[in-house]
């Protein structure tokens, strides 16, 4: 059982940068794919990035794309995604997962470990 805490979400002002972090605890963190996940109020749960278990490579949606950057460091079992030029389109709660398994990164049902989610608001 691997339990993920996601951290550093908050308000902050359109054009504005924040770094998330999710610590995991339980199983082995370096083989575990990592992914953020998002959902808007009214929205689907929508794919952000996910990086391989040695952080040697990365995917990302579209729309963050040049703006976000996923990153692990494994001997401290947490994962980050750090969100530049934020925008409010970018408010959301955001998840952070884990998969052993599946290259359909993109889907959140290859996922087996999800956090709670840490809410990131932005100003316009």
């Amino acid at each position: 059982q691997v339990r993920l805490v996601e951290a550093g979400g908050g308000l902050v002002q359109a054009g504005d940068s924040l770094r998330l972090s999710c610590a995991a605890a339980g199983g082995t963190f370096g083989a575990y794919g990592m992914g953020w996940f998002r959902r808007a109020p009214g929205k689907e749960r929508e794919f952000v990035a996910v990086i391989n278990q040695h952080g040697g490579s990365a995917n990302y949606a579209d729309s963050v794309s040049g703006r976000f950057t996923i990153s692990r460091a494994n001997t401290r079992n947490t994962a980050y995604l750090q969100m530049r030029g934020l925008n409010p389109e970018d408010a959301a709660v955001y998840f952070c997962a884990a998969k052993q398994y599946g290259t359909s990164w993109w889907r959140p049902t290859v996922y087996d470990y999800w956090g709670q989610g840490t809410q990131v608001t932005v100003s316009s």
